[in-house]
């Protein structure tokens, strides 16, 4: 059964079209890309093994070995019994060898962080001149942590121009950046696809804002864990039926909270988020007031107060997370459902399955 998101963007992928995508997390996007690369590889049939440079046809980039080896399980499991090669690089010292020694099988998928892979790159084991398929995951993410040279410099080595590739960037929320590196990866007829509201949250998830002392939030977490059970939090990971995250500390941004509370509530099951919200965190109040309206969450009377308090001319959530606002590649106002230049604009609202 296809989710809403996967109805849209396998066939974008799979006639050739690039793609910018801003999807809540859990839609579904890991098979949406996947899918396709495979497909064209097995039509066009997986190129011979090179015994030196090994020139991979699709290159997934992800921000953390987390997220890069849940693609890979991934990739492995959609490619089972074909003659496709897929292949993970990811930072640290304990896995460089390893990883090395696996290379030397060749691989025709690649997943990878951006740090290690520059290192391989500049090592002569991989080249990038073969590279048909360029996917960003989560690149709102990999900008946040300082990656975009490493991405710029990995795109502007040997690999083919954005004419000549498909490519394909996914993330959560829609900032100036993510606009800049959309105008400069992608052909200039990509669609673009928005699930939901652009940086808000699924509406699947269960939002609970708690006023708490700070002293007094590990009684409460105590408290949680007597009732659920283990909790597990991680960023990156997709573990499977995770009901409940606890924000025991709050992100002073809102587009963390967004990556966090989306580790539950995936592929349209429900889910819990419970946020421990302290004096300290005033200044989230605005944002978080206004992302809970929009995903039809109950707002606590005591964080309307606090947004409230705290609104001033200058304290605006950024109008480009949404549509109507500027649209900062080419200087102009686009609305939703319109044709802004050359890219092609589809907003999804639907149930998130297609039956």
């Amino acid at each position: 059964m296809l989710m809403w998101f996967q109805k849209y963007s396998l066939p974008t992928l799979l006639g050739n079209r690039d793609l910018m995508s801003c999807a809540q997390t859990g839609s579904g996007k890991t098979a949406a890309f996947l899918l396709p690369i495979i497909h064209h590889i097995l039509v066009n049939g997986p190129e011979a093994i090179r015994r030196r440079t090994f020139y991979p046809a699709a290159l997934v980039l992800a921000p953390t070995r987390e997220l890069a080896i849940q693609i890979h399980k991934e990739a492995a499991k959609f490619s089972y019994r074909t003659n496709i090669i897929t292949a993970i690089l990811y930072g640290g010292r304990e896995n460089y060898r390893e990883q090395i020694n696996r290379l030397r099988g060749g691989c025709h998928i690649l997943i990878a962080t951006p740090g290690r892979l520059i290192d391989i790159l500049d090592q002569g084991y991989i080249g990038l001149a073969g590279c048909r398929y360029l996917v960003l995951d989560e690149a709102d993410r990999m900008l946040d942590m300082g990656f975009e040279p490493q991405i710029r410099k990995i795109v502007g080595q040997g690999m083919p121009p954005k004419s000549e590739r498909i490519t394909a960037m996914f993330s959560a929320t829609f900032p100036k950046q993510i606009q800049t590196l959309a105008q400069d990866f992608l052909k200039p007829n990509y669609v673009f696809l928005a699930v939901g509201r652009v940086g808000s949250t699924s509406e699947n998830i269960d939002q609970q804002i708690l006023l708490v002392e700070e002293f007094d939030k590990r009684k409460m977490l105590m408290n949680i864990l007597a009732r659920e059970g283990k909790i597990v939090a991680a960023r990156g990971l997709d573990i499977p039926n995770v009901r409940h995250v606890v924000n025991y500390d709050l992100p002073g941004d809102i587009d963390e909270y967004v990556h966090r509370i989306g580790r539950t509530g995936r592929c349209g099951n429900t889910g819990r988020a419970t946020s421990f919200f302290t004096e300290k965190n005033r200044a989230l109040a605005r944002d978080l007031s206004q992302l809970l309206g929009e995903s039809n969450q109950e707002v606590p009377d005591f964080l309307l107060r606090m947004a409230a308090e705290g609104r001033t001319p200058g304290n605006n959530r950024q109008t480009n997370r949404r549509f109507g606002g500027t649209d900062q590649r080419r200087g102009v106002v686009g609305t939703m459902g319109s044709r802004v230049g050359y890219r092609f604009v589809f907003r999804v609202l639907e149930s998130p399955y297609q039956t």
